[in-house]
């Protein structure tokens, strides 16, 4: 299978996931008016079910390194495979969340309270669970990307409509920022050490992934079926619906869960030699890349009172600033 063999190769590969992960939901803008999220949602996770599956059988495939993906995936051990599948679940409901949140609270709540928590519990805890680099330049890092998601916050809440705060809406984004601040470990515990050498019954990213996709796609038919039938805002969604969407629909949903899904894998293939800790929170800059896609190509502060270019600039120093500490952690 395809591995890294150099800390710089790892820290691209984090950018990589970074952009994805900020990008995805550029294909839910292009339908949205038209396709409720719920019927979205069920492309996006066969979308990350489908390049899960492309990237085993072809990058984790290929070469000599390590074990080939159903070499692989035929000798784990039954806990490993089910703390992968743990994670698809508790990923699908962070994210189930975090758009519920994105609706009755607002961007300048949501992103703030359930991104950051995540960003800062999902360091904490795969860096207690494995130790890698200098952890004061790594958590001065995510102090930094915590204070740029911060000043997002601010300048979404000088947006017209997105002053109203609701209880629901910000404990939804805590619940939403705690379990994605914990998918990722569930990951990390199922996978090797050394994907080279890979410990007998642990599995390597590759099928690591299939296996997360796959917990994502069973619970989907409990946790996006539910709110279809009982939404946090809106009316109901007949599940008859799903098959009323046009091919562009569909399209657009398995696309965006495709490009997650590169993140992802780039992400936990990063890992060996980037640490856990650091991979998914470079990762988790997305917020950032997301935003800038909501400055500059969807205009969203074109309305916004005068002063908010000063907190956007000052949003991206911070997230530079923290970018550059995170990748230096790893060899300072």
């Amino acid at each position: 299978m395809f591995v890294l063999d150099s800390y710089p190769l790892a820290v691209a590969f984090c950018v990589v996931t970074m952009l994805c992960w900020g990008s995805w939901a550029n294909t839910q803008k292009l339908v949205g008016s038209r396709w409720r999220f719920e019927l979205f949602y069920w492309d996006y996770v066969l979308g990350v079910v489908l390049m899960g599956l492309i990237f085993a059988f072809t990058m984790g495939s290929m070469g000599d390194a390590g074990r080939g993906f159903m070499d692989d995936l035929s000798q784990a051990e039954a806990r490993n495979i089910g703390l992968a599948f743990l994670g698809g679940i508790v990923f699908n409901a962070a994210n189930i969340l975090l758009v519920a949140a994105i609706a009755i609270a607002g961007m300048s709540v949501a992103f703030p309270v359930g991104i950051g928590l995540a960003l800062v519990v999902g360091v904490v805890v795969n860096y207690v669970a494995n130790p890698g680099g200098n952890p004061a330049v790594l958590f001065l890092g995510v102090a930094f990307i915590t204070a740029a998601i911060v000043l997002d916050a601010l300048a979404y809440r000088r947006l017209p409509g997105q002053q109203q705060v609701g209880v629901k809406g910000l404990v939804l984004s805590i619940a939403c920022g705690l379990l994605m601040g914990c998918f990722y470990y569930a990951v990390a515990a199922s996978m090797a050490t050394n994907f080279s050498q890979p410990e007998a019954g642990k599995l390597t990213p590759y099928s690591a992934m299939v296996v997360f996709s796959l917990g994502m796609l069973v619970s989907n038919f409990a946790l996006n079926t539910a709110i279809m039938i009982k939404p946090f805002t809106g009316e109901p969604v007949p599940l008859g619906d799903y098959f009323k969407g046009s091919v562009s629909d569909h399209f657009w949903g398995i696309v965006g869960g495709m490009i997650w899904a590169v993140g992802m894998t780039f992400s936990i293939i990063a890992a060996e030699k980037a640490t856990f800790a650091i991979s998914y929170g470079l990762g988790q800059g997305a917020t950032m890349v997301a935003a800038l896609w909501g400055v500059f190509i969807w205009k969203e502060f074109r309305e916004a009172p005068a002063g908010t270019n000063r907190l956007i600039g000052l949003m991206f120093a911070a997230f530079v600033i923290g970018l550059v500490l995170i990748i230096v952690a790893r060899v300072a």
